[in-house]
Protein backbone atom coordinates (compact mmCIF):
# COMPACT_ATOMS: atom_id res chain seq x y z
CA UNK A 1 0.00 0.00 0.00
CA UNK A 2 1.41 3.45 -0.89
CA UNK A 3 2.09 6.00 1.80
CA UNK A 4 -1.03 7.89 2.88
CA UNK A 5 -1.72 11.56 2.32
CA UNK A 6 -3.17 13.86 4.95
CA UNK A 7 -6.19 15.93 3.97
CA UNK A 8 -6.24 18.84 6.42
CA UNK A 9 -9.74 20.28 6.68
CA UNK A 10 -10.00 23.89 7.81
CA UNK A 11 -12.86 26.15 6.69
CA UNK A 12 -13.69 23.79 3.83
CA UNK A 13 -15.91 21.30 5.63
CA UNK A 14 -17.31 19.62 2.53
CA UNK A 15 -16.59 16.76 0.14
CA UNK A 16 -17.89 18.29 -3.11
CA UNK A 17 -16.01 21.06 -4.90
CA UNK A 18 -13.06 20.72 -2.55
CA UNK A 19 -9.78 21.27 -4.47
CA UNK A 20 -7.59 19.75 -1.76
CA UNK A 21 -9.76 16.63 -1.62
CA UNK A 22 -9.80 16.33 -5.42
CA UNK A 23 -5.99 16.43 -5.43
CA UNK A 24 -5.84 13.84 -2.66
CA UNK A 25 -7.99 11.49 -4.73
CA UNK A 26 -5.70 11.89 -7.73
CA UNK A 27 -2.78 10.74 -5.58
CA UNK A 28 -4.38 7.25 -5.53
CA UNK A 29 -3.20 6.75 -1.98
CA UNK A 30 -4.93 6.21 1.35
CA UNK A 31 -6.41 9.48 2.64
CA UNK A 32 -6.32 10.54 6.29
CA UNK A 33 -8.84 13.37 6.83
CA UNK A 34 -7.95 15.53 9.83
CA UNK A 35 -9.38 18.60 11.50
CA UNK A 36 -7.29 20.62 13.95
CA UNK A 37 -9.00 22.91 16.42
CA UNK A 38 -6.21 25.35 15.79
CA UNK A 39 -4.99 27.16 18.90
CA UNK A 40 -1.93 28.76 17.33
CA UNK A 41 -1.16 32.35 18.38
CA UNK A 42 -2.02 33.52 14.85
CA UNK A 43 -5.54 32.07 15.03
CA UNK A 44 -8.29 34.18 16.53
CA UNK A 45 -10.33 31.96 18.88
CA UNK A 46 -13.85 31.42 17.62
CA UNK A 47 -16.80 33.00 19.34
CA UNK A 48 -19.41 30.95 21.17
CA UNK A 49 -21.95 30.92 18.30
CA UNK A 50 -19.28 29.84 15.80
CA UNK A 51 -18.21 27.01 18.09
CA UNK A 52 -21.83 25.85 18.22
CA UNK A 53 -21.88 25.73 14.43
CA UNK A 54 -18.48 24.03 14.20
CA UNK A 55 -19.66 21.25 16.51
CA UNK A 56 -22.59 20.44 14.21
CA UNK A 57 -20.61 20.88 11.01
CA UNK A 58 -17.86 18.51 12.13
CA UNK A 59 -20.49 15.98 13.18
CA UNK A 60 -21.98 16.14 9.67
CA UNK A 61 -18.57 15.91 7.99
CA UNK A 62 -17.56 12.91 10.10
CA UNK A 63 -20.79 11.12 9.14
CA UNK A 64 -20.23 11.88 5.45
CA UNK A 65 -16.71 10.48 5.66
CA UNK A 66 -17.83 7.36 7.50
CA UNK A 67 -20.42 6.72 4.80
CA UNK A 68 -17.49 6.53 2.36
CA UNK A 69 -15.38 4.15 4.40
CA UNK A 70 -13.28 6.85 6.02
CA UNK A 71 -13.17 8.75 9.30
CA UNK A 72 -12.27 12.18 10.63
CA UNK A 73 -9.23 12.47 12.89
CA UNK A 74 -9.52 15.28 15.43
CA UNK A 75 -6.59 17.02 17.08
CA UNK A 76 -6.47 20.18 19.20
CA UNK A 77 -3.57 22.61 19.59
CA UNK A 78 -1.12 24.48 17.38
CA UNK A 79 -1.46 23.17 13.82
CA UNK A 80 2.07 24.28 12.99
CA UNK A 81 3.27 21.64 15.45
CA UNK A 82 0.50 19.04 15.15
CA UNK A 83 0.42 18.63 11.37
CA UNK A 84 4.13 17.71 11.03
CA UNK A 85 3.77 15.42 14.04
CA UNK A 86 0.79 13.68 12.43
CA UNK A 87 2.68 13.33 9.15
CA UNK A 88 5.56 11.63 10.96
CA UNK A 89 3.18 9.44 12.97
CA UNK A 90 1.35 8.17 9.89
CA UNK A 91 4.24 8.12 7.41
CA UNK A 92 2.32 10.48 5.15
CA UNK A 93 3.97 11.46 1.89
CA UNK A 94 2.00 14.71 1.49
CA UNK A 95 -0.27 17.13 3.33
CA UNK A 96 -2.97 18.88 1.30
CA UNK A 97 -5.06 21.81 2.45
CA UNK A 98 -6.99 24.85 1.28
CA UNK A 99 -5.46 28.19 2.21
CA UNK A 100 -6.91 30.87 4.45
CA UNK A 101 -6.18 34.57 4.35
CA UNK A 102 -6.75 35.72 7.92
CA UNK A 103 -3.97 37.89 9.39
CA UNK A 104 -0.86 35.84 10.07
CA UNK A 105 -2.16 32.58 8.60
CA UNK A 106 -0.57 32.77 5.16
CA UNK A 107 2.93 33.36 6.60
CA UNK A 108 2.31 30.62 9.16
CA UNK A 109 1.27 28.23 6.38
CA UNK A 110 4.45 29.08 4.51
CA UNK A 111 6.52 28.19 7.58
CA UNK A 112 4.57 24.95 7.94
CA UNK A 113 5.19 24.09 4.30
CA UNK A 114 8.91 24.67 4.80
CA UNK A 115 8.97 22.34 7.82
CA UNK A 116 7.12 19.62 5.92
CA UNK A 117 9.40 19.93 2.92
CA UNK A 118 12.49 19.69 5.13
CA UNK A 119 11.08 16.41 6.51
CA UNK A 120 10.44 14.95 3.08
CA UNK A 121 6.67 15.55 3.12
CA UNK A 122 5.14 17.36 0.16
CA UNK A 123 2.97 20.36 1.14
CA UNK A 124 0.23 21.31 -1.34
CA UNK A 125 -2.01 24.33 -0.91
CA UNK A 126 -5.18 25.15 -2.86
CA UNK A 127 -7.92 27.77 -2.95
CA UNK A 128 -11.19 26.33 -1.78
CA UNK A 129 -12.66 29.31 0.05
CA UNK A 130 -12.85 32.08 -2.55
CA UNK A 131 -13.79 32.73 -6.14
CA UNK A 132 -10.17 33.65 -6.85
CA UNK A 133 -6.95 34.01 -4.91
CA UNK A 134 -7.33 37.39 -3.17
CA UNK A 135 -3.84 38.53 -4.15
CA UNK A 136 -4.54 37.80 -7.82
CA UNK A 137 -6.73 40.89 -8.31
CA UNK A 138 -4.48 43.83 -9.13
CA UNK A 139 -4.80 47.31 -10.60
CA UNK A 140 -3.22 48.11 -13.96
CA UNK A 141 -0.12 49.30 -12.12
CA UNK A 142 0.09 46.11 -10.06
CA UNK A 143 -1.27 47.56 -6.84
CA UNK A 144 -4.06 46.35 -4.58
CA UNK A 145 -7.59 47.69 -4.82
CA UNK A 146 -9.12 49.63 -1.94
CA UNK A 147 -12.46 50.35 -3.64
CA UNK A 148 -14.92 47.57 -4.31
CA UNK A 149 -16.41 48.52 -7.70
CA UNK A 150 -13.15 48.47 -9.67
CA UNK A 151 -12.02 45.44 -7.66
CA UNK A 152 -15.12 43.51 -8.66
CA UNK A 153 -15.00 44.71 -12.27
CA UNK A 154 -11.53 43.22 -12.52
CA UNK A 155 -12.12 40.18 -10.33
CA UNK A 156 -15.26 39.07 -12.12
CA UNK A 157 -13.34 38.65 -15.35
CA UNK A 158 -10.78 36.44 -13.60
CA UNK A 159 -13.24 33.92 -12.16
CA UNK A 160 -13.04 30.50 -13.77
CA UNK A 161 -15.77 28.21 -12.52
CA UNK A 162 -14.71 24.94 -14.07
CA UNK A 163 -16.80 21.82 -13.78
CA UNK A 164 -18.44 20.91 -10.49
CA UNK A 165 -16.49 18.30 -8.55
CA UNK A 166 -18.88 15.77 -6.98
CA UNK A 167 -18.20 14.18 -3.63
CA UNK A 168 -16.38 10.84 -4.00
CA UNK A 169 -18.24 7.58 -3.49
CA UNK A 170 -15.41 6.12 -1.42
CA UNK A 171 -12.16 7.20 0.21
CA UNK A 172 -9.31 4.71 0.54
CA UNK A 173 -8.55 4.13 4.21
CA UNK A 174 -5.03 3.74 5.64
CA UNK A 175 -3.92 0.45 7.14
CA UNK A 176 -3.90 1.99 10.62
CA UNK A 177 -5.86 5.03 11.75
CA UNK A 178 -4.12 7.60 13.95
CA UNK A 179 -5.48 8.38 17.40
CA UNK A 180 -8.21 11.00 17.53
CA UNK A 181 -9.85 13.26 20.06
CA UNK A 182 -13.59 12.92 20.49
CA UNK A 183 -15.74 15.84 19.46
CA UNK A 184 -17.70 15.61 22.71
CA UNK A 185 -14.49 16.11 24.69
CA UNK A 186 -14.00 19.48 23.02
CA UNK A 187 -17.21 20.77 24.61
CA UNK A 188 -18.13 23.06 21.72
CA UNK A 189 -21.87 22.86 22.36
CA UNK A 190 -22.91 25.26 25.15
CA UNK A 191 -23.95 23.60 28.38
CA UNK A 192 -23.74 26.06 31.31
CA UNK A 193 -26.32 27.09 30.25
CA UNK A 194 -27.33 25.84 26.80
CA UNK A 195 -28.45 29.11 25.23
CA UNK A 196 -28.76 27.72 21.69
CA UNK A 197 -32.47 26.76 21.58
CA UNK A 198 -33.15 29.52 19.05
CA UNK A 199 -30.56 28.08 16.64
CA UNK A 200 -32.85 25.15 15.78
CA UNK A 201 -33.66 26.43 12.28
CA UNK A 202 -30.03 26.11 11.17
CA UNK A 203 -28.80 22.88 9.58
CA UNK A 204 -24.99 23.03 9.67
CA UNK A 205 -23.11 20.74 7.30
CA UNK A 206 -22.79 20.17 3.58
CA UNK A 207 -26.30 18.76 3.14
CA UNK A 208 -27.81 21.71 4.98
CA UNK A 209 -25.81 24.13 2.84
CA UNK A 210 -26.96 22.45 -0.36
CA UNK A 211 -30.58 22.56 0.80
CA UNK A 212 -30.28 26.24 1.71
CA UNK A 213 -28.75 27.10 -1.68
CA UNK A 214 -31.40 25.19 -3.62
CA UNK A 215 -34.17 26.93 -1.71
CA UNK A 216 -32.63 30.32 -2.36
CA UNK A 217 -32.08 30.03 -6.11
CA UNK A 218 -35.59 28.63 -6.58
CA UNK A 219 -37.17 31.38 -4.49
CA UNK A 220 -35.69 34.60 -3.08
CA UNK A 221 -33.13 34.99 -5.88
CA UNK A 222 -35.97 36.06 -8.21
CA UNK A 223 -36.46 39.30 -6.22
CA UNK A 224 -33.07 39.48 -4.52
CA UNK A 225 -32.00 43.01 -5.49
CA UNK A 226 -34.97 44.60 -3.71
CA UNK A 227 -35.96 42.06 -1.08
CA UNK A 228 -32.43 41.59 0.31
CA UNK A 229 -33.00 44.90 2.14
CA UNK A 230 -36.30 43.80 3.68
CA UNK A 231 -35.89 42.11 7.07
CA UNK A 232 -39.66 41.54 7.12
CA UNK A 233 -39.33 39.16 4.14
CA UNK A 234 -37.38 36.01 3.36
CA UNK A 235 -35.36 37.80 0.71
CA UNK A 236 -31.75 36.79 1.43
CA UNK A 237 -29.77 33.60 0.95
CA UNK A 238 -28.78 32.93 4.59
CA UNK A 239 -25.72 31.17 3.16
CA UNK A 240 -23.13 33.21 5.05
CA UNK A 241 -22.35 30.65 7.77
CA UNK A 242 -22.29 27.79 5.25
CA UNK A 243 -19.84 29.76 3.13
CA UNK A 244 -17.71 30.75 6.11
CA UNK A 245 -17.25 27.15 7.23
CA UNK A 246 -16.81 26.01 3.65
CA UNK A 247 -19.80 23.66 3.65
CA UNK A 248 -20.44 24.92 0.15
CA UNK A 249 -18.10 26.67 -2.24
CA UNK A 250 -18.73 30.15 -3.66
CA UNK A 251 -18.29 28.68 -7.13
CA UNK A 252 -21.12 26.22 -6.44
CA UNK A 253 -23.28 29.21 -5.48
CA UNK A 254 -22.33 30.94 -8.73
CA UNK A 255 -23.18 27.85 -10.81
CA UNK A 256 -26.52 27.44 -9.06
CA UNK A 257 -27.44 31.09 -9.70
CA UNK A 258 -26.51 30.73 -13.37
CA UNK A 259 -28.64 27.59 -13.64
CA UNK A 260 -31.57 29.47 -12.11
CA UNK A 261 -31.28 32.12 -14.82
CA UNK A 262 -31.14 29.48 -17.56
CA UNK A 263 -34.36 27.83 -16.37
CA UNK A 264 -36.10 31.18 -15.92
CA UNK A 265 -36.26 31.19 -12.13
CA UNK A 266 -34.39 34.52 -11.90
CA UNK A 267 -33.15 37.30 -14.16
CA UNK A 268 -29.57 38.18 -15.05
CA UNK A 269 -29.87 41.38 -13.01
CA UNK A 270 -30.88 39.48 -9.86
CA UNK A 271 -28.05 37.01 -10.38
CA UNK A 272 -25.49 39.79 -10.83
CA UNK A 273 -26.54 41.39 -7.55
CA UNK A 274 -26.03 38.08 -5.76
CA UNK A 275 -22.67 37.49 -7.43
CA UNK A 276 -21.54 40.95 -6.34
CA UNK A 277 -22.22 39.93 -2.75
CA UNK A 278 -19.95 36.93 -3.24
CA UNK A 279 -17.45 39.42 -4.66
CA UNK A 280 -17.75 41.65 -1.57
CA UNK A 281 -16.72 38.62 0.48
CA UNK A 282 -13.61 38.21 -1.67
CA UNK A 283 -12.91 41.95 -1.47
CA UNK A 284 -12.84 41.88 2.32
CA UNK A 285 -10.53 38.86 2.24
CA UNK A 286 -8.20 40.66 -0.15
CA UNK A 287 -8.07 43.65 2.22
CA UNK A 288 -7.44 41.39 5.22
CA UNK A 289 -4.82 39.47 3.25
CA UNK A 290 -2.56 42.52 3.17
CA UNK A 291 -1.35 41.50 6.59
CA UNK A 292 -3.13 44.02 8.83
CA UNK A 293 -5.45 42.90 11.60
CA UNK A 294 -8.64 44.70 10.63
CA UNK A 295 -10.36 43.65 13.85
CA UNK A 296 -7.88 45.83 15.75
CA UNK A 297 -6.44 48.39 13.32
CA UNK A 298 -8.23 51.15 11.46
CA UNK A 299 -7.75 50.74 7.72
CA UNK A 300 -7.85 54.55 7.53
CA UNK A 301 -5.17 55.63 10.00
CA UNK A 302 -6.73 59.02 10.68
CA UNK A 303 -9.45 57.23 12.65
CA UNK A 304 -6.76 56.48 15.23
CA UNK A 305 -7.49 60.06 16.32
CA UNK A 306 -11.25 59.64 16.56
CA UNK A 307 -12.68 60.67 19.97
CA UNK A 308 -14.59 57.51 20.85
CA UNK A 309 -16.61 57.51 24.06
CA UNK A 310 -16.46 54.95 26.85
CA UNK A 311 -20.01 54.25 27.99
CA UNK A 312 -20.50 50.76 29.50
CA UNK A 313 -24.18 51.34 30.29
CA UNK A 314 -25.05 52.38 26.73
CA UNK A 315 -22.95 49.54 25.30
CA UNK A 316 -24.82 46.99 27.39
CA UNK A 317 -28.18 48.48 26.39
CA UNK A 318 -27.13 48.14 22.77
CA UNK A 319 -25.97 44.54 23.19
CA UNK A 320 -29.25 43.52 24.83
CA UNK A 321 -31.56 45.34 22.43
CA UNK A 322 -32.69 47.91 24.98
CA UNK A 323 -31.83 51.18 23.20
CA UNK A 324 -35.42 52.40 22.81
CA UNK A 325 -35.13 52.34 19.01
CA UNK A 326 -37.26 49.41 17.80
CA UNK A 327 -35.34 48.63 14.58
CA UNK A 328 -32.04 48.57 16.45
CA UNK A 329 -33.44 46.49 19.29
CA UNK A 330 -35.12 44.01 16.94
CA UNK A 331 -31.82 43.32 15.19
CA UNK A 332 -29.84 42.77 18.34
CA UNK A 333 -32.49 40.49 19.81
CA UNK A 334 -32.60 38.49 16.57
CA UNK A 335 -28.82 38.12 16.83
CA UNK A 336 -28.95 36.96 20.44
CA UNK A 337 -31.73 34.47 19.79
CA UNK A 338 -30.65 32.99 16.44
CA UNK A 339 -26.95 33.73 15.97
CA UNK A 340 -27.70 35.76 12.87
CA UNK A 341 -28.92 39.23 11.90
CA UNK A 342 -30.34 40.52 8.66
CA UNK A 343 -27.74 42.41 6.61
CA UNK A 344 -29.66 45.69 6.33
CA UNK A 345 -30.23 45.67 10.07
CA UNK A 346 -26.55 44.95 10.70
CA UNK A 347 -25.76 48.29 9.05
CA UNK A 348 -28.40 50.08 11.14
CA UNK A 349 -27.23 48.69 14.48
CA UNK A 350 -23.55 49.26 13.60
CA UNK A 351 -24.24 52.85 12.62
CA UNK A 352 -26.17 53.38 15.85
CA UNK A 353 -23.29 52.13 17.99
CA UNK A 354 -20.54 54.04 16.23
CA UNK A 355 -22.39 57.25 15.43
CA UNK A 356 -25.34 57.69 17.76
CA UNK A 357 -23.39 56.39 20.76
CA UNK A 358 -19.83 57.19 19.55
CA UNK A 359 -18.65 53.83 20.87
CA UNK A 360 -15.60 52.32 19.18
CA UNK A 361 -16.51 50.00 16.31
CA UNK A 362 -14.19 47.37 17.84
CA UNK A 363 -16.70 46.86 20.65
CA UNK A 364 -19.40 46.00 18.13
CA UNK A 365 -17.08 43.83 16.06
CA UNK A 366 -16.16 41.82 19.14
CA UNK A 367 -19.84 41.35 20.08
CA UNK A 368 -20.70 40.14 16.59
CA UNK A 369 -17.65 37.86 16.63
CA UNK A 370 -18.97 36.10 19.72
CA UNK A 371 -22.65 35.96 18.78
CA UNK A 372 -22.74 35.41 15.00
CA UNK A 373 -22.75 31.89 13.57
CA UNK A 374 -21.24 33.39 10.40
CA UNK A 375 -18.50 35.38 12.14
CA UNK A 376 -15.77 35.72 9.52
CA UNK A 377 -12.67 37.70 10.40
CA UNK A 378 -12.40 39.58 7.10
CA UNK A 379 -16.11 40.19 6.54
CA UNK A 380 -17.01 41.02 10.13
CA UNK A 381 -14.17 43.48 10.64
CA UNK A 382 -14.44 44.84 7.12
CA UNK A 383 -18.16 45.50 7.40
CA UNK A 384 -17.83 47.16 10.79
CA UNK A 385 -15.12 49.44 9.49
CA UNK A 386 -17.19 50.16 6.38
CA UNK A 387 -20.06 51.39 8.55
CA UNK A 388 -17.83 53.29 10.98
CA UNK A 389 -16.14 55.09 8.08
CA UNK A 390 -12.64 53.83 8.84
CA UNK A 391 -12.50 50.98 6.34
CA UNK A 392 -11.74 50.34 2.70
CA UNK A 393 -14.38 51.76 0.37
CA UNK A 394 -16.07 52.95 3.55
CA UNK A 395 -19.46 54.53 3.95
CA UNK A 396 -18.85 58.28 4.37
CA UNK A 397 -18.84 59.20 8.03
CA UNK A 398 -21.54 61.78 7.47
CA UNK A 399 -23.88 58.98 6.38
CA UNK A 400 -25.64 58.34 9.67
CA UNK A 401 -28.48 55.88 9.43
CA UNK A 402 -31.73 57.19 10.86
CA UNK A 403 -33.11 54.10 12.64
CA UNK A 404 -36.71 55.35 12.45
CA UNK A 405 -36.50 56.08 8.71
CA UNK A 406 -34.77 52.76 8.09
CA UNK A 407 -37.55 50.94 9.89
CA UNK A 408 -40.30 52.78 8.04
CA UNK A 409 -38.65 52.10 4.67
CA UNK A 410 -37.55 48.49 5.06
CA UNK A 411 -40.09 47.22 7.64
CA UNK A 412 -43.08 49.37 6.63
CA UNK A 413 -45.73 47.25 8.36
CA UNK A 414 -43.59 46.58 11.42
CA UNK A 415 -43.53 42.82 10.84
CA UNK A 416 -39.87 42.49 11.80
CA UNK A 417 -40.14 44.69 14.88
CA UNK A 418 -43.28 42.94 16.09
CA UNK A 419 -41.54 39.58 15.87
CA UNK A 420 -38.42 40.53 17.79
CA UNK A 421 -39.76 43.25 20.10
CA UNK A 422 -43.04 41.61 21.09
CA UNK A 423 -43.80 44.14 23.84
CA UNK A 424 -44.54 46.60 21.01
CA UNK A 425 -46.50 44.16 18.86
CA UNK A 426 -49.91 45.74 19.52
CA UNK A 427 -48.87 49.26 18.55
CA UNK A 428 -50.36 50.80 15.39
CA UNK A 429 -48.08 50.66 12.38
CA UNK A 430 -47.71 54.44 12.22
CA UNK A 431 -45.89 54.49 15.59
CA UNK A 432 -44.28 51.04 15.67
CA UNK A 433 -40.87 52.57 14.86
CA UNK A 434 -41.37 55.65 17.06
CA UNK A 435 -43.30 54.52 20.16
CA UNK A 436 -42.31 57.65 22.10
CA UNK A 437 -44.47 59.70 19.70
CA UNK A 438 -47.61 57.69 20.39
CA UNK A 439 -50.49 59.15 22.34
CA UNK A 440 -50.32 57.97 25.98
CA UNK A 441 -53.81 56.50 25.66
CA UNK A 442 -52.70 54.38 22.70
CA UNK A 443 -49.63 53.20 24.57
CA UNK A 444 -51.75 52.25 27.55
CA UNK A 445 -54.29 50.42 25.41
CA UNK A 446 -51.46 48.45 23.78
CA UNK A 447 -49.86 47.51 27.08
CA UNK A 448 -46.78 49.71 26.59
CA UNK A 449 -45.32 51.76 29.42
CA UNK A 450 -42.23 53.61 28.24
CA UNK A 451 -39.43 53.30 30.74
CA UNK A 452 -40.99 50.13 32.19
CA UNK A 453 -42.12 47.62 29.55
CA UNK A 454 -39.97 49.25 26.86
CA UNK A 455 -37.16 51.78 27.35
CA UNK A 456 -37.15 55.41 26.39
CA UNK A 457 -34.56 56.15 23.66
CA UNK A 458 -31.16 56.17 25.33
CA UNK A 459 -30.05 59.04 23.10
CA UNK A 460 -31.95 61.66 21.09
CA UNK A 461 -31.44 61.20 17.35
CA UNK A 462 -30.87 64.77 16.18
CA UNK A 463 -28.54 65.59 19.05
CA UNK A 464 -26.61 62.35 18.57
CA UNK A 465 -26.23 63.05 14.86
CA UNK A 466 -24.83 66.51 15.52
CA UNK A 467 -22.46 65.14 18.16
CA UNK A 468 -21.16 62.53 15.72
CA UNK A 469 -20.53 65.08 12.98
CA UNK A 470 -18.75 67.35 15.45
CA UNK A 471 -16.54 64.45 16.52
CA UNK A 472 -15.70 63.74 12.89
CA UNK A 473 -14.70 67.36 12.35
CA UNK A 474 -12.47 67.24 15.44
CA UNK A 475 -10.78 64.12 14.07
CA UNK A 476 -10.20 65.80 10.68
CA UNK A 477 -8.74 68.85 12.37
CA UNK A 478 -6.43 66.72 14.52
CA UNK A 479 -5.32 64.73 11.47
CA UNK A 480 -4.42 67.91 9.59
CA UNK A 481 -2.27 69.34 12.40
Amino acid sequence: MPSPVILWFRRDLRLADNPALAAALKAEAPVIPVYVLDEAPEVRPMGAASLWWLDKSLTALAADLEARGSRLTLRRGDAERLIPELAAETGASAVLWNGLFDPGLAPRDTRLAEVLTARGVEPRRFNGAHLIQPEAVRTKTGGAFSVFTPFWRTARQLVTLGAAQPAPDILTAPGVWPASDTLAAWGLHPSKPDWSAGFADWIPGEAGARERLEGFVDGPLATYAADRDRPDREGVSRLSAHLHFGEISPKACWRAAQAAVVRGAASEAQMEKFLAELGWRDFNSAIAGRGRDLARENFDAKFDLFPWRTDPIALEAWRRGRTGYPMVDAGLRQLWATGWMHNRVRMVVASFLTKHLLIDWREGEAWFWDTLVDADHASNAGNWQWTAGSGADASPYFRIFNPMAQGEKFDPEGVYVRRWVPELSRLPTKVIHTPWTADPAILSACGVTLGLTYPHPIVEHDGARKRALDAYQRMKAAASD
